[in-house]
């Protein structure tokens, strides 16, 4: 996939090599963003695929379907992995991540409206909450085929809506992000980095863990 142009990242933080680099990734990059997005490592700036995805489908408008579809393949594996995550680790896991306060309310949204209660969080963007609802459906043991089609639903169509702006409207929506939120990019990207390192030995340790548990 072709290298976006360097002016395409000055648009959006003119002094962060780091989100340059992120974004001559491509596809790549737009990937493991996406994974990182959708589990349950937390990012300094909820709906940083949209960000990248944006800047992407801007510089390369032909292509902003297959950006769209890049963005949803990284989202399945990142909310894949928290849900099972999620299955393992039961209550305790939902505990963790869940307010108390909110707790039976979500509880009472994932029994009663499973496919509404993910689809819905999977669709919104910031600050409407994404984790807490993947960690629920998991520790409730909502179907795998139900939290799969209710999360792909989801983020198919978020990430189709903002490449669709993007292709249509991403140079006036980049020139906002940078008057408004420009300062916090090059942090975000540091954290990022850091995050898809941990999120990928995770990844490893699981699942050498579980293949030395099936032999046993």
């Amino acid at each position: 996939m072709p290298v976006p142009h360097k002016a395409a990242a000055a648009a959006v933080h003119h002094n962060s090599p780091l989100f340059r680099w992120l974004i001559g990734l491509g596809g790549v990059g737009l990937f493991f963003v996406a994974i990182v997005d959708s589990s349950v490592i937390p990012l300094p700036l909820p709906g940083s695929t949209d960000l990248l995805l944006l800047v992407l489908v801007t510089h390369k408008p032909a292509e902003w379907w297959l950006f769209a579809l890049i963005a949803i393949a990284g989202a399945m594996v990142g909310g894949y992995f928290s849900y099972r995550l999620a299955c393992k680790g039961g209550t305790a896991l939902m505990e963790r991540y869940v307010p108390a306060r909110y707790r039976d309310r979500l509880t009472h949204g994932v029994q009663n409206n499973p496919v509404l209660a993910i689809g819905l969080p999977a669709l919104l963007p910031p600050p409407v909450p994404l984790t807490p609802f993947v960690i629920a459906a998991g520790a409730l043991d909502m179907p795998k085929k139900k939290f799969l089609w209710a999360f792909g639903v989801g983020r198919t169509l978020r990430y189709f809506i903002v490449a669709w702006l993007a292709q249509h409207y991403g140079r006036h929506l980049i020139r906002l992000w940078r008057r408004y939120f420009g300062e916090s990019t090059a942090t975000v990207v540091i954290v990022f980095v850091v995050l898809a390192a941990v999120t990928i030995a995770v990844v490893v340790w699981q699942a050498r863990k579980q293949k030395i548990s099936l032999r046993g």
